[in-house]
């Protein structure tokens, strides 16, 4: 699983037909659940901080477009009264104290109102700054709290391929870490049959080659899809694929024996694996005289073999009767007399 917990629930049993996403167990985790109850609160808290800061923003902004209306009206009124000053201080008619003392209110008020549309423009976009780091703190957040939801939806163990349930290892209470293998879906559409070969073959086994196997009454083909170049204790490994139909209830881990086509058919003598093998390491062998009242030591050759003949190359005449049994209790015999 992606994401580790205490095992609630096995919904399926093994054995059984899987479509990719159903759900296979569900597990419980109290530390994923604190996690999002934590991350919950806190986004509740930072959207209220959020809410709060806007309002008192929006009042801010409103009272300084209040303060710039008030100094727009008394620059109108200082200017106003300025340039009639000026009029009259041209003409003589008021004495230059006047004169100057609108003058400077008027540059007072202009002076006035420039700082409050300065002051605006900053807190506009000291305003604006502020707002998107705090939406940029509150997406993250969420996004956060959807990637623990996300974690806990991985408590829903689900199957990734449409398959068969080929083992479950696990047991209710059980507690199971993130990445820890509990089971196996067996892919019904891809099954491969792995055979080990003896060495012998190796240079003979290539990708591509037939090979048949019986179940239940009925040959089915395959075809080998790839041969691994490593030898172990005398055998190599094959991947066989199915080329047409499978046998119904397949199962892993079956055991078959293969038919594998390395050429064209050719005629061989052939003799039953036995136990004289352990005695003679298939160098010699008893052969029965006509009458199968005699047996006569002789030497033989072994071929190519498989589980059950060895191929004879060189000392037996197709027909001949032989021993195949032990031998451990007359090995040392050239002639056994039979009764």
């Amino acid at each position: 699983p992606e994401e580790g917990g205490i095992v609630q629930e096995k919904v399926v049993e093994e054995g059984a037909q899987v479509k990719k996403g159903d759900v296979i167990i569900r597990l419980s985790n109290s530390n994923l659940d604190l996690q999002i109850l934590d991350a919950e609160a806190q986004l509740a808290e930072k959207q209220n901080f959020l809410r709060n800061t806007q309002v008192t923003m929006e009042q801010d902004k409103l009272n300084n477009q209040l303060e710039k209306a008030q100094l727009d009206v008394d620059m109108t009124r200082y200017r106003r009264a300025y340039n009639q000053q000026k009029k009259l201080y041209e003409e003589n008619l008021i004495a230059k104290e006047e004169f100057l003392k609108a003058k400077e209110d008027f540059e007072l008020a202009s002076k006035k109102y420039d700082l409050v549309v300065e002051r605006l423009r900053q807190d506009s976009i000291s305003r604006t700054i502020q707002m998107d780091e705090m939406e940029t703190s509150l997406s993250n957040m969420r996004k956060n709290i959807a990637l623990v939801h996300e974690r806990k939806e991985h408590l829903n163990v689900r199957s990734q391929i449409d398959g068969e349930l080929g083992l479950l290892d696990v047991v209710l209470g059980q507690n199971v870490s993130a990445g820890q293998k509990i089971g196996q879906i067996n892919d019904l559409s891809d099954y491969k049959i792995e055979a080990l070969i003896d060495e012998h073959y190796i240079d003979r086994v290539k990708k591509g080659l037939s090979a048949t196997f019986e179940r239940q009454g009925s040959d089915f083909e395959l075809n080998v899809r790839k041969v691994y170049p490593e030898v172990r204790d005398g055998k190599f490994r094959t991947d066989f694929v199915f080329t047409g139909e499978r046998p119904d209830n397949i199962r892993s881990g079956q055991t078959y024996y293969i038919n594998l086509e390395l050429g064209q058919p050719t005629e061989s003598i052939i003799i039953p694996r036995g136990t004289f093998f352990q005695s003679t390491g298939g160098s010699w062998i008893f052969v029965l005289d006509k009458d199968g009242k005699k047996a006569y030591r002789r030497k033989i050759k072994i071929g190519r073999q498989n589980p059950q003949y060895y191929e004879v190359i060189d000392g037996l005449e197709a027909g001949e009767k032989v021993i195949v049994s032990s031998y451990e209790s007359y090995k040392d015999n050239e002639v056994l007399v039979l009764e």
